[in-house]
């Protein structure tokens, strides 16, 4: 009985020496797949996720389109800003017959997030009436919500040709006599405050303290112009800041260190324009930073018959 009891214990601690096989690690393999999941998307894999958004769309597939968003996914179209709700119900009345893309290029956000930049042309109908063909200027961003990359921001803008400079005027020449500017405001979490920091700062024309909250690899989008930051910082130099208003502001966590910020600029005087813009906010080394932003012009009223 003893020789019995040895051997069996003998057995026993030989088992539980034995390497178990691979494919019975059925943990490790879990997570190794959630982790190549969460990894890194290469351009070539965004590129496909969007082509099946647009896909999921023309087909007005809304179950297989909202797979592809994340919660707070949120989009910015000339008609205003809207939430899944409102772009599935939105989806009803676009019939689009032909889509055509180019120009793809991904920006990596951070770890955990990246946006796409393309431009589009399109060939459809929305509520019976013929679209613009384009081309159509577009971002979206994508980020990791446990594993699945999801689009979080959409928006986009028609494309015009951009409008001669304005002629020299003392007004535009003249340099304000001010004194050396004030050290801006320091930039954080809250994109909203990030984004008012910047609208003061050209309010008292301080373009330094402005490049200096910019990314190096800042995108702008507008509808004349994809610009980097040197552009983008020649370009906000050309307009009096005070004459527009700043309102309806909303915000978006992509994760904690990156955050969206949309809002509307709407022009004074008796010809008013208004305008939704957005801006992307990336902590860089523990600084907040502009990394991309876009401005769409808002669609003007169709006259009543």
């Amino acid at each position: 009985m003893k020789k019995i009891l040895v051997l069996v214990c003998s057995i026993l601690v030989a088992a539980a020496c034995t390497p178990q096989p691979a494919g019975n690690n059925t943990t490790s393999n879990a997570n190794a797949a959630r982790e190549a999941k969460s990894a890194m998307p290469s351009e070539a894999d965004l590129t496909a996720k969007e082509k099946a958004a647009w896909d999921a769309f023309k087909r007005k597939d809304a179950d297989a389109f909202k797979k592809l968003l994340a919660s707070e996914y949120i989009e910015v179209l000339d008609s205003g800003t809207h939430d899944t709700a409102s772009s599935l119900e939105g989806m009803k009345d676009f019939e689009l017959s032909d889509v055509s893309f180019s120009d793809w290029k991904m920006t990596t956000i951070d770890k955990d997030a990246a946006i796409l930049t393309y431009s589009v042309t399109v060939k459809g109908k929305y509520k019976g009436e013929a679209l613009p063909v384009g081309p159509y200027r577009e971002a979206s961003a994508y980020v990791n919500r446990n594993g699945e990359w999801l689009a979080i921001y959409y928006q986009e803008t028609v494309a015009k040709n951009a409008p001669p400079p304005p002629a020299p005027s003392p007004t535009t020449n003249k340099t304000p006599a001010t004194s050396p500017a004030a050290k801006p405001a320091e930039t954080g979490s809250d994109p909203i405050a990030n984004e008012k920091i910047v609208w003061d700062l050209f309010r008292s024309r301080n373009y330094d303290g402005f490049a200096a909250l910019l990314a190096p690899e800042f995108v702008e989008v507008e509808s004349n112009a994809v610009l980097e930051k040197a552009a983008a910082v020649k370009g906000v130099q050309t307009f009096d800041a005070s004459q527009f208003q700043l309102g309806d502001w909303k915000s978006v966590k992509f994760d904690a260190a990156a955050a969206l910020v949309t809002y509307t600029v709407t022009s004074s005087g008796p010809h008013a324009e208004k305008e939704y813009h957005s801006t992307i906010w990336v902590n860089r080394d523990g600084k907040w930073l502009g990394l991309f932003h876009q401005g769409t012009p808002a669609a003007t009223p169709t006259p009543k018959k």
